[in-house]
Formats: structure tokens, C-alpha cells, sequence
């Protein structure tokens, strides 16, 4: 398994970044991509690698305990990768464990693909296994960026689509964009405030 890329981002995707390590690009499928828009010469990204007879993709996340919360979602029947970066996605993984532990059916419904049954079999598979991250600090905050930023407008429609790529619906994504509208944000921030008024927290 290979446990981490680092290197800088040469891409920024809706659904993922290429981290440059050793002179290869390593696409990598993320909960929110735009988090990993820095200043820094290189990010560590931790990785899970997902074998399946068509692909073999690259699933990664900004430290090891919310990969940990990303493989125990997959262990739920119901569950794929691109459903669990989705439950991820809004960089408070916190909020997830504390539903579980807490049985908030009506908090994990709200997430793309997951309907009651799923989410009582999240509660039933994972209650008491996540709560040693119950306290997790979720992503940091966005600083500088290392990429230019798009500005106004532009920053939305990468954010709408991210959102879209996490799985959230049109008309779903449509409803929220006035909300965004009134703000100047980075996209990271958009996406982070767009899945905050998905979740109504």
C-alpha cells in the first residue's frame, strides 16, 4: 500500500489533485480537493489505495485518521469510496463520528447515497470503533494558496461542481448557490459552506 504522496499539486480537480512525487504525477481522488490549495512547496497527502477489476484508484486525505474513518466507512454495506469521501468532504469528520455514537439517523441521511437503511447500518457496524476520533480538529483552515485562486464567480462554479462530484444532485446544488452568491470566498471555503447549508449545521 502506498501510505503517502508528497510533492507539490500541479492539478486541482473537482473530484481530485496530481501530487508531483519523484517526477510522476499521482492522481488522487479527495474529500475536498480545494483544501489543498497552499503556499507550502509540498503537501502530504495520506492514501488508501482501492483496487477494483476495472481500476485502481488513489483515495487521500490530509492526515492518517480520517483515511482510518474512510476504510471503516467502506466496511459498511452500502458504502463505496466515492459515498464516504462525500461524508468526509465537509473537513469536520467530528460530526460524523459524533452522529454515529450519538445514533443521529437524520444527520447521516442527509449525505448523497445514504439513505435510513445505510445509516442505521453505519450506527449498527461503527458505533464505539470511531469513537477515538470524536474529537478530531477536521482540516485546517485554508491559507495562501499555492495555486491561483480563481476569483468571484469562477471560485463558485468550482465549488458547485466539486459538490457535484461528491454526488449531491443538480436541483440540490442549484437551491444552495444564492445562499453562496452573497459571499466572496475562496472555493474551498464555498465548498465547505455549501456542504455546511446541505447538512443545515
Amino acid at each position: 500500500m502506498i501510505e503517502c504522496v508528497k510533492g507539490p499539486v500541479i492539478y486541482t480537480g473537482s473530484d481530485g489533485i496530481t501530487v508531483e512525487a519523484g517526477s510522476v504525477g499521482y492522481f488522487i481522488h479527495c474529500p475536498n480537493p480545494f483544501v489543498y490549495r497552499s503556499e507550502q512547496a509540498s503537501v502530504t497527502v495520506y492514501t488508501y489505495q482501492h483496487v477494483r477489476e476495472d481500476a485502481i484508484r488513489l483515495y487521500g486525505f490530509p492526515t492518517r485518521e480520517e483515511r482510518q474513518i474512510f476504510e471503516q466507512l467502506l466496511g459498511v454495506s452500502g458504502i463505496g469510496p466515492k459515498g464516504a469521501l462525500a461524508i468526509l468532504a465537509s473537513g469536520r469528520p467530528e460530526q460524523v463520528v459524533n452522529a454515529i455514537e450519538q445514533e443521529q439517523e437524520s444527520f447521516l441521511v442527509k449525505f448523497p447515497g445514504v439513505g435510513k437503511k445505510t445509516a442505521r447500518q453505519m450506527i449498527l457496524d461503527l458505533k464505539g470503533k470511531l469513537a477515538p476520533f470524536a474529537g478530531l480538529a477536521g482540516y485546517a483552515e485554508g491559507g495562501p494558496l499555492f495555486e491561483s485562486e480563481p476569483a468571484g464567480n469562477e471560485a463558485l462554479e468550482e465549488a458547485l461542481e466539486a459538490l457535484k462530484a461528491l454526488g449531491y444532485g443538480e436541483k440540490e446544488v442549484e437551491k444552495i448557490k444564492p445562499k453562496l452568491e452573497v459571499e466572496s470566498l475562496t472555493t474551498d471555503e464555498y465548498v465547505r459552506k455549501g456542504l455546511a447549508f446541505m447538512l443545515n449545521v
